[in-house]
């Protein structure tokens, strides 16, 4: 069993005023070649929205849900490519005498920009502090957990409700995730990321009552060249309207919060096309500041400090995804295809 005297809720970042948009561009895409002609093209996504992401505010209210459901154990929030930057709130931790701490993500799934890459950032900031920064467990992979389950089946519940009562029964289900370059999915397994994703999509379609559902992915970016998971979210709307769709419902279940890939790709722009070829459109709502999501991950945290068994729901074709990271050291071998297993150390402590 393992005690923790904090929590760290780690997330991706997003700018909050218009000045900020540039810079954290920059961040995310530095080392990628990417120019600022195309960066500005995506700056303009976030100053439809006033320059503000969405993503920091969601946390914030995030977290007091979790100060709400931890009794008094602190709670603190750390960005990878904006302000608070880990590496500051890991500092701040250690000068307040924060030895261990649970670290959750805002990201349900396996493969590195998903996962590895947090445990790369834990490890930055642990780096970056020195020999008394506090000790870090990266909680595991939650895509099949029954609370977010059923926050995604009460929301795509909720959208079709939205709908005209004439349309709702023939709807058409559709899950949509963040693509990723094919090669990027098959670095750490064999297709772990979208695997998981298709396995949550089943778990979620059977919960909320579909038999019949499609899987497709939106957002990506980079030359035509590199192939990416497919088919496309808008190139699968396009279809499903020459097919006679009169309505759909989307939801985005590779976001557990409304980042600015939600609330742009997909209500902007996608609602936008749907409007345009005359299909009804909804859109389910993601987890966000849900206090079933800090349920979630208070459940999470007592897996480790009570010994409980994870909560998970079981489908007809299981993937890994269950390892814990400890320091930013690599997860155990069934997670995400590394090598070294922390499991142990992790129970011992």
């Amino acid at each position: 069993m393992t005690e923790f005297d904090a929590v760290l809720l780690l997330s991706f970042g997003g700018p909050e005023a218009p000045e900020q948009v540039m810079p954290f561009l920059q961040n995310v895409t530095r080392g990628r070649g990417i120019p600022d002609e195309r960066l500005a093209e995506v700056a303009e996504h976030y100053l439809h929205f006033g320059g503000v992401s969405p993503i920091n505010g969601i946390n914030r209210a995030l977290i007091a849900q979790l100060q709400t459901q931890l009794s008094g154990v602190p709670v603190y929030f750390g960005n990878r490519n904006w302000e608070p930057y880990v590496e500051d709130t890991v500092a701040t931790m250690r000068d307040n005498g924060i030895r261990r701490a649970a670290v959750f993500t805002t990201s349900a799934w396996g493969g590195y920009s998903s996962c590895t890459q947090y445990v790369e950032d834990i490890a930055r900031a642990r780096a970056a502090v020195g020999a008394d920064a506090p000790e870090l467990v990266k909680l595991r992979q939650y895509f099949d957990h029954p609370l977010l389950v059923e926050m995604f089946a009460d929301a795509i519940a909720d959208a079709a409700a939205t709908l005209p009562a004439e349309l709702r029964d023939e709807a058409r289900l559709v899950f949509t995730a963040h693509s990723v370059p094919i090669a990027a999915d098959e670095r750490h397994g064999p297709r772990l990321y979208s695997r998981q994703v298709g396995y949550a999509t089943r778990l979620v379609a059977a919960a909320a009552g579909y038999a019949d559902y499609d899987q497709v992915w939106q957002s990506r970016s980079g030359p035509p060249r590199i192939p990416w998971l497919e088919p496309d979210v808008a190139d699968h709307l396009t279809a499903l309207s020459q097919k006679g769709t009169r309505a759909v419902i989307v939801c985005p279940i590779g976001f557990v919060a409304d980042h600015i890939e939600v609330v742009w790709d997909l209500d902007t722009e996608l609602r936008a096309q749907a409007e345009r070829a005359g299909i009804a459109f909804a859109r389910a709502a993601t987890p966000n500041a849900d206090a079933r999501f800090a349920q979630l991950a208070v459940g999470l945290i007592d897996e480790l400090r009570t010994g409980a068994p994870a909560l998970r729901v079981a489908g007809p074709d299981p993937v890994p995804g269950y390892g814990y990271s400890v320091d930013g050291a690599p997860c155990a071998p069934e997670c995400c295809g590394t090598t070294a297993s922390m499991t142990a150390k992790t129970a011992k402590n």
